[in-house]
């Protein structure tokens, strides 16, 4: 009797399995699948009986880097992070065999497919647009794994030295394109407001005293400078009308 009583305790602490909070059981009856188990301790009858524990923890995996290349054939290297989980355990254990190995290397083969259509200026400045496009991609498939993709990150784009150079040279002539530009709208500015000066001064004569008044106190507050002062032309129009008067007398 005792013997008896000792072989079931041992059987039901040899049958008992523990389902943490973060994960799922899969149990499966005779090699058929039989439930979903939630957490807690659960009772799993030997040889009749098998559980898989699967953790439903979100995962960030990073994916190693990808030789690629672009739409206007420029090779680079490419890598990301990809964050996702188990939704359904049952279909990530039954459906495919390494959900994890799955998922990685369907984004390396989806990462090198998304950089070929497009060129390396799009992929350099849309990252969030390619990033996007992955994810879509890699969801299509891995729903049917149980697995929901959560978000897809490039991290780096890796460009051959010759390339990097070959930017570098562009974003600096258009740096210079840019400062030439503005230079010359800066120049057109000026001559347009000195025109417009010039002609102010030109149709108000006591405006013209004012301004040479005006620079002579500047020039004159400066130490060591000698100042020609050049007489008026309306003061030599009026010697020249005294003169003229003088002799018609």
């Amino acid at each position: 009797m005792y013997t008896v009583l000792i072989f079931i305790v041992f059987i039901l602490v040899i049958s008992i399995r523990q389902v943490n909070q973060y994960e799922r059981g899969v149990r499966f009856m005779l090699g058929k699948f039989s439930s979903l188990v939630n957490p807690g301790w659960r009772l799993v009858i030997p040889v009749i009986q098998t559980m898989r524990k699967v953790d439903i923890r979100t995962k960030a995996v990073e994916v190693p880097y990808q030789d690629a290349i672009t739409k206007d054939n420029v090779s680079c290297k490419i890598n990301a992070v990809i964050y996702y989980r188990i939704a359904d355990a049952a279909k990530s254990v039954i459906e495919v065999e390494n959900v994890w190995n799955a998922v990685s290397q369907l984004a390396q083969t989806t990462m090198r497919n998304i950089a070929g259509e497009l060129t390396l200026d799009e992929l350099l400045s849309e990252r969030d647009q390619a990033s996007a496009r992955i994810k879509e991609l890699i969801a299509t498939h891995t729903t049917s794994w149980g697995v929901e993709v959560l978000g897809v990150e490039l991290k780096d784009i890796a460009l051959p030295e010759e390339m990097k150079r070959t930017i570098g040279k562009q974003a600096e002539a258009e740096r210079e394109k840019r400062a030439v530009i503005i230079n010359s709208e800066g120049e057109v500015i000026a001559a347009d407001n000195l025109s417009k000066a010039a002609q102010i001064l030109a149709t108000n004569p006591g405006a013209m005293h004012l301004r040479t008044l005006n620079t002579i106190n500047d020039v004159g507050s400066m130490d060591g400078n000698t100042i020609l002062f050049a007489v008026p032309l309306e003061v030599l129009k009026a010697f020249d009308r005294w003169n003229q008067t003088k002799k018609s007398e």
